[in-house]
């Protein structure tokens, strides 16, 4: 056969094949790499690669999220699945939930965005990323954003509520979605420390247009970094869905033109990975039942704990729904929380107080520097320019008011009846030594049941 004649035409090939052999990219190196992050001693780790040497990878591992076996997607529908959602998006923070909720929401240059003064800064640092502009707006007894307050912070320009469930304990989302009804605004749900919360046998998140979870380390549900997109809204889902992956690879046919008005814009990319994506597939199957036991001894503790006169708990919206992780009250004075935190601090009681402390801290309105002085991250000054929104750091009294006399016990999933006991002996020790009991109330599961 002619060498010299092109292959195209009927020659023979110039490159029948290769002598180098393909190695995997991502092999045994790497994963034993995660053994040791994972906290495996040596002797363990030489262990393991003695025996997934033995393997023939087969296909070879994969961290791309779009391939048939993607742990992101298997993440997304168990996430759709255990929110009783039609659309789970997952990201890479709680931070990129939120961004991609309020582009999703059209939150633009000037529209404004109530939020309560007590949360972490993303809730309202990416309003001002978004170009919107943040609005601080009370909490009530609950800890969570007080409804009314909300209502009279809305303006001409108010375009959406930003409810946080913080700390584990639910907002009062009925109020909140009779004042966004009335008001036609949109409802963002802020669900980050709250993963698998309810309200009313619904799971927060789900109440509002859209909800934002941070599924990390961080969080009492989840591994590594991520985040969460829920929503039942079609449109509200494919504007997330674009700005959180506008590399298209989503799409049926990645490089066509739009199939909608409005399908294609400049968006990021804020795709989980996939090492993200299969720790928290894992943590997500485990929500339930983490609820279930902090629950279990949060109740536990309630149901033995006198009523006292001097001391108030705290406001719950859903005793059934909210998270249990954490048990709080009111002390009268900021003063009378900081001598009951140590007091309690010295019978073993894990618990803490703001009191009267001036510590700089971005869970507090007004300690949010970048927001509460206007402070741009461009030469523009956007989205700053001419907005009518003035801050000062008195402009939340009664939530400063609440937070120097709230007292909070963290609750461990793990406790034994025995251990809960503990508590409940110490607590009891406690607040006979220092407090009038209530006759009138048998327990404080009783006073919340009211």
């Amino acid at each position: 056969m002619d060498k010299s004649k092109l292959a195209i035409n009927g020659g023979s090939r110039a490159v029948e094949g290769f002598e180098g052999a393909s190695q995997p990219k991502i092999g045994a190196d790497e994963f034993l790499e995660m053994a040791g992050v994972w906290g495996y001693s040596q002797e363990t780790i030489d262990e393991i690669r003695k025996a997934i040497e033995k393997d023939d990878q087969g296909g070879k591992p994969s961290l791309i999220a779009y391939t048939p076996k993607s742990r992101m997607h298997q993440f997304a529908a168990e996430a759709a699945k255990q929110f009783n959602v039609k659309h789970a998006i997952p990201v890479t923070s709680g931070t990129a939930a939120l961004h991609c909720a309020y582009i999703a929401a059209d939150i633009c240059q000037g529209d404004e965005v109530i939020v309560p003064g007590f949360t972490f800064m993303a809730t309202a640092m990416v309003v001002v990323v978004a170009r919107g502009i943040p609005v601080w707006c009370e909490i009530d007894e609950s800890m969570t954003i007080d409804p009314a307050d909300v209502e009279k912070r809305i303006t001409p320009r108010t375009k959406a509520i930003a409810p946080v469930h913080m700390s584990g304990y639910v907002c009062n989302m009925d109020a909140i979605m009779d004042v966004a009804k009335r008001h036609n605004l949109m409802v963002i749900e802020d669900c980050a420390q709250s993963c698998g919360d309810s309200f009313h046998g619904k799971r927060v998140g789900t109440i509002g247009d859209i909800g934002c979870f941070s599924i990390s380390s961080y969080k009492t549900t989840g591994g590594s970094e991520g985040g969460l997109v829920i929503t039942d809204d079609d449109k509200l889902y494919h504007r997330a869905l674009q700005w959180s992956e506008a590399g298209g690879l989503w799409r049926p046919d990645r490089f066509a033109l739009s199939r909608w008005e409005d399908e294609l814009f400049c968006g990021l990319n804020y795709r989980m990975p996939e090492l993200s994506a299969a720790v928290n597939l894992v943590q997500i199957r485990k929500m339930d039942a983490q609820l279930n036991r902090w629950r279990a001894n949060k109740r536990r503790i309630l149901a033995d704990l006198p009523a006292y006169h001097e001391i108030k708990p705290q406001m719950i919206h859903d005793l059934n729904g909210e998270h249990g992780q954490s048990l709080g009250f009111f002390a009268e004075t900021a003063e009378e929380a900081e001598r009951l935190t140590a007091t309690l601090q010295a019978e073993g009681v894990g618990c803490g107080t703001r009191g009267r402390s001036d510590g700089r801290d971005w869970h507090i309105y007004k300690y949010m520097s970048p927001i509460m002085d206007k402070l741009p991250a461009t030469s523009d000054g956007c989205p700053w320019t001419d907005t009518e929104v003035e801050y000062s750091p008195d402009m939340c009294p009664r939530t400063l008011e609440l937070l120097s006399r709230h007292i909070s016990i963290r609750v461990n999933q793990w406790w034994t009846p025995g251990d809960c006991k503990q508590v409940i002996n110490a607590l009891i020790k406690v607040f006979d030594a220092l407090y009038t009991r209530d006759p009138n109330c048998e327990n404080w599961l009783a006073l919340l049941q009211k």
